[in-house]
């Protein structure tokens, strides 16, 4: 039988523009169950019709609530506008990647065979609480149509930075699973920040998205990872990263972010050591 998803996306871009990356990861989900698209970002009709013709809704409007800000409103409108007791399970993912690098439908087969009520793609380890991150969240129906996950979702609202959020929403909600004893698991279990650092290691272990942070952490230290992925994609998908890179972080950084020249990448790799030295002492 054929399984029945819906995929509640938050999306972000300062220009309020919908790039072929987000094109990409929209069209990837909406192969495999139904999309509703929320951007906190104010898009215009001409963006906001490059996806609409693989979404059930697309809104694209500022609200400053992050991605959980943007579930709850991807939620609200599911609530009012669908049946949501006809879907097997719910997801949430985030914009905060480029990605899918692989066909998704293999990791949401692989998350679903778990048989636990709650999913994700990470769980991150090290420091003093392990938890599903928030950029991609899978559940079944005993969650995602329970009393108390509409009340956490439909309480998010404004806090003064990304920390509050992470502390109270992305930690937040996997207290309230354990809260409620129910069990949950992730494809991948990463150490710290590891998402971030080990782009070629997680690749190569078929992790399908690059957290777009990697591009610009530890004064561009892993430059030549990203590199290496994006010699490993398929060409429309390496153009399409590369193409929404420029606009993000502009030509000039990703030109040399990319260098192969092994004398840049030595003096940037030093840097980063030094620093790290200097944050010691």
């Amino acid at each position: 039988m054929k399984k029945h998803r819906i995929f509640l996306i938050a999306g972000y871009d300062k220009d309020g523009k919908i790039n072929s990356t987000l094109i990409h990861l929209v069209k990837s989900f909406a192969k495999y169950g139904d999309c509703v698209l929320i951007m906190d970002s104010d898009c215009d009709e001409s963006e906001i019709a490059k996806v609409k013709p693989h979404c059930l809704y697309v809104a694209g409007a500022r609200h400053g609530e992050y991605d959980f800000g943007s579930y709850k409103r991807a939620y609200i409108w599911a609530t009012e506008n669908t049946n949501l007791s006809t879907y097997d399970f719910m997801y949430m993912v985030n914009d905060s990647v480029y990605g899918p690098l692989f066909d998704i439908g293999e990791y949401l087969n692989k998350m679903e065979s778990f048989g636990t009520d709650a999913f994700g793609m990470v769980k991150k380890t090290g420091g003093k609480f392990q938890h599903i991150q928030s950029w991609f969240i899978g559940m079944r129906p005993t969650v995602f149509l329970s009393n108390w996950f509409s009340d956490f979702i439909t309480s998010v609202k404004n806090v003064e930075s990304k920390t509050a959020v992470t502390e109270l929403y992305e930690n937040g909600f996997t207290r309230k699973l354990n809260g409620h004893k129910i069990a949950w698991k992730c494809l991948y279990d990463i150490y710290n920040r590891g998402i971030y650092n080990r782009v070629k290691h997680l690749y190569k272990i078929r992790m399908p998205f690059i957290k777009k942070l990697s591009f610009t952490r530890h004064f561009g230290a892993y430059g030549r990872q990203i590199l290496y992925v994006l010699n490993h994609v398929p060409k429309k998908l390496r153009d399409d990263v590369l193409s929404a890179a420029r606009e993000t972080f502009g030509i000039k950084y990703i030109n040399w972010l990319l260098t192969k020249n092994p004398v840049k990448i030595l003096l940037r790799k030093t840097k980063y050591v030094i620093s790290r030295l200097l944050c010691k002492n």
